[in-house]
């Protein structure tokens, strides 16, 4: 079997290749997650997925590995990051109480023995509960909304703050599995 490669640092991501039973290797891409402001979210999370599969294919110098490369967009209105401070991680949560915003992830499978890469995107709308100001404080001081797009995680006590999601549940949590299933099948890798 070809030796599998997740351009990833998230240790949510290898959490969920590893309950998939899938044996792999970790490389950390070094391509900067720069936003393109002429292309779509959709061209830049395939774009930027793309970029860091080519980055690792670069570093391994192999013909025979396959690389996983994602990368997740949180959008209401605009991109919203990660906050830096509790205030913007407040004003964050506040924006999106009550309101669907959608994650979009580009993912990208590279096949550096066939030299070929394919790579495509999934949308999630993900509708929050009405959040008091207290309760969103409260949330804050837990600790969950750091290193987080849009201040939460879909994990733990993130899920209050979820009142419905429409689409790919794990796409919330960065790396669509069942898509990721389908480009991994094209390579001749089957995780069943």
């Amino acid at each position: 079997m070809k030796r599998i490669v997740l351009a990833s640092k998230s240790s949510r991501r290898k959490e969920m290749l590893e309950n998939l039973g899938l044996k792999f290797d970790i490389i950390q891409s070094d391509v900067e997650e720069n936003v393109d402001k002429f292309l779509s979210f959709e061209e830049n999370v395939e774009r930027i997925a793309l970029d860091k599969a080519l980055d690792i294919a670069e570093k391994l110098q192999e013909s025979d590995a396959v690389i996983i490369a994602a990368n997740t967009m949180l959008i209401h209105n605009t991109l919203i990051g990660m906050p830096a401070t509790e205030q913007e991680a407040f004003d964050i949560l506040k924006s999106l109480s009550g309101k669907t915003h959608e994650v979009i992830t580009g993912l990208c499978v590279f096949d550096t023995g066939e030299n070929r890469g394919i790579f495509s995107n999934k949308k999630t709308k993900v509708k929050f509960v009405e959040l008091t100001d207290e309760f969103i404080w409260k949330y804050i001081n837990h600790g969950e909304t750091w290193h987080k797009a849009g201040a939460y995680s879909i994990l733990g006590l993130g899920a209050l703050l979820v009142e419905d999601i429409v689409g790919c549940y794990t796409n919330v949590m960065g790396l669509p599995v069942s898509l990721m299933g389908e480009m991994l099948h094209e390579f001749g890798i089957d995780i069943i």
